[in-house]
């Protein structure tokens, strides 16, 4: 059977005029929501109080694993607040309630925190590990909107969440209250990770996969990963050789060396172009090559090494090592690996 595509399918059943009013209608609905979230937000900013630096404190304390427990979307976010934690210098994991009741409570030990949540602050699921981190005096950061509930009353530190209105027509559904603890989750791993000191190099070591992780890679941990020759000419050779050396290098480059290996120039495909005349083949790489030409070190961040070449209009330059070529880096290769 073959549907109708989304537009056509809703002419045939509200009509012209009827689309019309559908789709203004939905419109209303996404700005009306998100007008109730931000208004949300702007209730759940005036809650944060001196409870907010003694969490924190309790987070850099722990000398274990910071515990995040939730049920249901508070269980998702909570999910969330755990993957940011441990992204960002803080030991974490999300452990979920039920799981917790039938074996998981092993997980919690000496040193750990646990940061619980509840909108309610009543979620039966979470009592065992309350009654558990009360026995084994592991302190509890508490989100609720119940300041009385028994969450609040089982926690060291409260984090009082507003009572504000849910974005969802039957003021039911979790939509401002997970919108709020989600900001509020964000708002402790940023002022945690800021008290740590955590730095760009830490949150590269973290993220050695996909395009985050592979810019903050330095240009010593991506040479590793390659298995290239370096394309070298001499400062005497020919142009049928330097043009045999860039052919076969891949990389749009050679860089002329001294008897030494130590880096003279480069030249690059442009550089043959514009030195093509009648005395073209007799010329030497020396001759053509562009002296001192801008090159990276080991130490550089990838994405560093991108914004240069970007910046400065080049497609290709050596990584060089007390003045000898370690390899070549091009943008050609850095777009087919993922990098841009």
């Amino acid at each position: 059977m073959v549907r109708p595509r989304a537009l056509g399918y809703s002419m045939l059943v509200f009509g012209v005029e009827g689309l019309g009013e559908y789709m203004a209608k939905t419109i209303k609905i996404a700005k009306d929501v998100i007008s109730t979230e931000i208004l949300g937000l702007e209730a759940l900013k005036s809650c944060i109080d001196d409870s907010f630096p003694k969490a924190i404190e309790l987070i850099l304390k722990a000398t274990n694993y910071l515990i995040v427990v939730g049920v249901g979307k508070s269980g998702h976010i909570g999910q969330k607040i755990a993957a940011s934690f441990a992204s960002t210098g803080t030991p974490s994991f999300f452990m979920h309630p039920t799981e917790a009741s039938h074996g998981d409570l092993g997980m919690v030990s000496e040193g750990c925190v646990i940061l619980a949540i509840s909108n309610s602050g009543e979620s039966r699921e979470l009592r065992d590990v309350l009654q558990y981190a009360k026995k084994n005096a592991v302190p509890v950061i508490g989100i609720t909107k119940n300041t009385t509930s028994t969450l609040a009353q089982n926690s060291q530190v409260i984090l009082r969440l507003p009572d504000a209105v849910e974005a969802c027509p039957n003021g039911i559904a979790p939509t401002t209250s997970t919108t709020n603890t989600l900001a509020l989750g964000d708002a402790l791993v940023v002022a945690t990770m800021t008290e740590r000191g955590f730095t760009l190099e830490d949150f590269g070591k973290r993220h050695p996969g996909g395009k985050i992780g592979l810019r903050l890679q330095t240009v010593g941990e991506w040479i590793l990963t390659q298995n290239e020759n370096i394309p070298t000419v001499t400062a005497s050779a020919k142009m049928d050789e330097t043009i045999s050396v860039i052919s076969k290098g891949a990389k749009g480059c050679t860089a002329v060396v001294d008897e030494n290996g130590l880096m003279l120039g480069i030249i690059t495909d442009g550089d043959l172009r514009r030195a093509i005349d009648s005395d073209f083949s007799q010329k030497t790489a020396k001759e053509i090559m562009t002296a001192n030409p801008r090159s990276v070190s080991k130490d550089m961040r990838m994405r560093d090494v991108i914004d240069l070449f970007t910046q400065n209009r080049i497609s290709n330059g050596f990584i060089l090592e007390n003045g000898k070529p370690l390899g070549v880096i091009d943008m050609k290769s850095l777009l087919e690996q993922g990098y841009l």
